[in-house]
């Protein structure tokens, strides 16, 4: 019989190899299961130009390297187990103020909320084809407080420019806006699609320029700062200094046609007048003086001014400016001389509102000041107000006292003269008005008159202006005249300008 197989006893050690060996007559069915062991297999194995199937879920988690899988550039971390997200990881809400900066990263959505102020995006520096990232608008405020773009000198879009004279950086002014940029190339840049079709970006809501809320606009401090839109406000209370590190851009930096102007708006109030403790034996008690009140408005109508605006504010330089706040004047005695009694000025630049004059004393006339204060009894005259006089005016004339009893005129305002005393039956003066301003970022009054009294009565204050009631000290800050032993109002000085 012929035999198909050798037993290996008919050979020796050694005597077969690969050459005595024909290709393909060894199959794998041929090698027993284990007969191959690794110390018999190269080092290196060449399986270039084979095929390798491996069964499903042959390879676990457990036996990749971190980092070692890439994604869009990202890299993800294997552990035990991962996520991967599909197009854009969408990020938590960043909630603006004003000075928020955020470095946007590829591959990540972000919901931006300027209700409370402007933001600012970085782009990545070195971004690589089909970087995407999107920017939406949370809040629906970027028509108020914009989202703002730097590129790092990468362009956006081919109709576009690089912004290379106006610092890399655009602005989306549309409420609601959608942007979503996906990097080309060096020569296209950051395609945009903002609720449009890509690559049609309507220069009306993006555009390029200098938009930086600390570039081009006026910086300083001082006071307590509060913000109403696009603008800062500093309110003194008291003596302080308004320190400006940076005065702004008058004519603005070219390719930046948002530069701050050099001016701001002001509020200078002086503090009210006071008013004497009067009776029936000393001539009754007149109403004391608002204190002056001058204000200037840079530019309209970026607020509702008062009826006694001036056209234009005051031009600053990067210096510190000292403030002074005019306390309201002290209530006195019958027989005190009038002078004791003004408020004190308040004064901001080369801008100076003067006190309140103080209400007659015992058959004196009305002390003259910002407004005048009210005549005591004998007929005797209001003070002068306006004094020492200014355009537009800072006040008006107090009232004068009854010429045969006892009642004494009302103090004057900013928004209107005091009332004469008037009889039978005998009655004090009426307060002069005060006026309204918006200037603070809602409206309020000030440099009201204090009212005056007599036998029968006082007459009426000038509330809500400031002004002292018959039995109240007038209010804090707002300039009003006093009218008997009750206090007259301390001034204020409020500055404006635009930031952003």
């Amino acid at each position: 019989m012929t035999r198909t197989k050798l037993d290996t006893p008919a050979f020796a050690d050694q005597s077969v190899n690969s050459r005595n060996i024909a290709d393909g007559t060894i199959q794998a069915q041929d090698v027993a299961p284990g007969g191959i062991s690794a110390d018999k297999l190269p080092d290196t194995l060449d399986l270039s130009s084979k095929t390798v199937t491996l069964p499903n879920t042959s390879v676990a988690n457990a036996k990749l390297a971190n980092s070692s899988i890439s994604v869009n550039g990202s890299s993800l971390s294997l552990g035990g187990s991962t996520s991967v997200t599909v197009f854009l990881d969408w990020q938590a809400v960043v909630v603006a103020d004003g000075s928020t900066t955020l470095n946007a990263v590829a591959g990540r959505g972000y919901f931006l909320d300027t209700n409370t102020g402007v933001i600012e995006v970085f782009l990545p520096s070195s971004p690589s084809r089909g970087d995407t990232i999107a920017l939406v608008d949370y809040s629906g405020t970027f028509s108020t407080n914009r989202l703002i773009i730097n590129t790092g000198g990468v362009s956006i879009d081919s109709s576009i420019t690089d912004g290379s004279t106006a610092g890399n950086e655009y602005q989306v002014t549309e409420s609601n806006a959608i942007v979503e940029l996906v990097y080309v190339d060096a020569a296209k840049g950051w395609q945009v699609m903002l609720n449009k079709a890509a690559g049609v970006t309507p220069s009306s809501v993006l555009t390029d320029g200098v938009y930086d809320s600390d570039i081009g606009f006026t910086q300083a401090t001082g006071g307590t700062i509060t913000t109403s839109g696009d603008y800062k406000i500093h309110t003194f209370t008291g003596d302080g200094t308004f320190d400006v590190s940076f005065a702004g851009n008058s004519p603005a930096f070219p390719g930046n046609p948002l530069a701050g102007p050099n001016t701001v708006s002001y509020l200078v109030l002086a503090g009210g007048g006071g008013s004497q403790n009067g009776n029936a034996a000393n001539g009754a008690a007149a109403g004391g003086g608002g204190g002056g009140f001058r204000e200037g408005r840079d530019i309209a109508p970026s607020y509702t001014a008062s009826p006694l605006v001036n056209s234009s504010g005051l031009t600053i330089t990067t210096t510190s400016y000292p403030v002074t706040v005019g306390g309201g004047g002290a209530s006195g005695g019958g027989d005190q001389p009038n002078t004791s009694n003004n408020g004190s000025n308040s004064v901001f630049s080369t801008i100076t509102s003067a006190g309140g004059g103080t209400g007659a004393s015992y058959f004196r006339t009305g002390g003259p000041g910002g407004s005048g204060g009210g005549g005591s009894s004998g007929g005797h005259a209001g003070g002068s107000g306006n004094t020492p006089p200014v355009s537009p005016s800072q006040g008006n004339n107090g009232g004068s006292g009854f010429p045969s009893a006892w009642a004494a005129g009302g103090g004057g305002g900013a928004g209107g003269a005091g009332g004469n005393a008037s009889g039978p039956p005998v009655k004090g003066g009426n307060a002069g008005a005060g006026v309204t301003t918006h200037i603070s970022g809602s409206p309020v009054g000030y440099a009201g008159g204090g009212n005056g009294r007599g036998d029968s009565g006082c007459g009426s204050s000038q509330t809500p202006f400031g002004a002292a009631s018959p039995s109240a000290a007038a209010a804090a800050n707002r300039g009003g005249g006093g009218v008997r032993a009750n206090g007259s109002g301390k001034g204020v000085v409020i500055i404006r300008y635009k930031y952003q």
